[in-house]
């Protein structure tokens, strides 16, 4: 079979690999259809991922077909169209404890610390695999994934009905985080330096944008919340100055969600904190958010679709990371054809 493997850093090719096989009763063999480029995807092409290894299959927005069941799989037939829940955690450590299992002490993902879904079969455990509603395109599958980010994010910052959330960075995950912050009744603000963003983030419904270039961003939001500020702020950028800026433009009792990556220190007075008694909370991958967003996608009303903006075949692979790479303003979602 096929796959895309990043050999070292930055080095990506298509490669010949065997095919797995069922080994175990409760395994699924899967025929994969479409793969999302995802900006970790990125990182682990250019060296930037701290928890990869190489050579690595890379992947984890991805969706499949049903090819093959063993014998003790009960919720899966041949022919479903499926979802992968690329993570897998050791059920035993102090955050498993807690129901926390996205940040369990020996948490594996794959296309990280496993081989990923970017590869013509796969095969996984039953319990990682989520059936969805065959009039569902491939491509709107492979975005299931991403938007349990955002729902993990909403879930962290406690979202409401009527709270004002603004978000920080309409790529993919903020946009994402638009779209599920919405479905929970909040009103959304977004900024971002792209116009063209912006403007796809008013077809997806925002409330508000702002773009940095043109205004101060500390002003917008409280003008926009009536001086209150924002009562969640979700940082889908993860620079020490977008951290800065997150809990500057917060109301009192307000939830600031941190989702980036960065080693550099942020410059943060401890008073703005403590005053206004915030809650500021990282969120990393997702806790139990694939059934409530495989249940939202298969009720066939969440559309997303529009977020694909470019499609390629398996053996365009490095032309769509180089499109990637490039940042054009007009790429939302790469999806890989597999």
């Amino acid at each position: 079979m096929k796959a895309i493997q990043v050999k070292e850093p930055g080095t990506l090719n298509v490669v010949e690999m065997e095919e797995p096989a069922i080994e175990q009763s409760n395994q699924v063999k899967i025929r994969m259809k479409a793969m999302g480029i995802c900006g970790s995807d990125m990182h682990i092409l250019h060296g930037e991922n701290p928890f990869a290894s190489y050579p690595r299959v890379i992947g984890h927005e991805i969706a499949g077909e049903v090819v093959e069941t063993g014998d003790a799989v009960a919720g899966l037939s041949v022919g479903d169209k499926v979802v992968v829940e690329p993570m897998t955690s050791c059920g035993e450590c102090y955050a498993c404890r807690q129901g926390r299992p996205n940040v369990c002490e020996n948490v594996q993902v794959y296309g990280v610390h496993r081989e990923g879904g970017g590869r013509e079969v796969m095969v996984m455990p039953e319990h990682l695999v989520h059936k969805l509603n065959n009039q569902l395109d491939w491509s709107e599958i492979a975005l299931i994934e991403p938007f349990t980010i955002g729902a993990q994010s909403i879930y962290r910052g406690q979202v409401q009905e009527g709270d004002y959330v603004f978000i920080i960075g309409a790529g993919p995950i903020g946009l994402c985080c638009l779209k599920m912050a919405k479905q929970a009744g909040a009103k959304v603000a977004i900024s971002d330096f792209n116009d063209q963003r912006l403007d796809f983030a008013k077809k997806w419904g925002t409330d508000h944008v702002i773009n940095p270039q043109h205004s101060k961003v500390e002003e917008k939001v409280f003008n926009w919340t009536g001086g209150m500020g924002a009562n969640v702020v979700i940082d889908a950028v993860g620079l020490p100055q977008t951290v800065e800026q997150a809990i500057e433009v917060t109301s009192v009792a307000a939830r600031v969600v941190l989702l980036g990556f960065d080693t550099k220190m942020s410059e943060i007075a401890q008073v703005n904190i403590t005053k206004k008694e915030l809650t500021i909370c990282g969120s990393r991958l997702q806790t139990h958010r694939f059934p409530i967003v495989v249940d939202l996608f298969n009720t066939m009303e969440f559309d997303v679709k529009d977020m694909v903006s470019h499609q390629f075949e398996l053996n365009e692979a490095e032309k769509a990371f180089e499109l990637m790479d490039n940042a054009s303003p007009d790429v939302r979602k790469v999806i890989i054809k597999l």
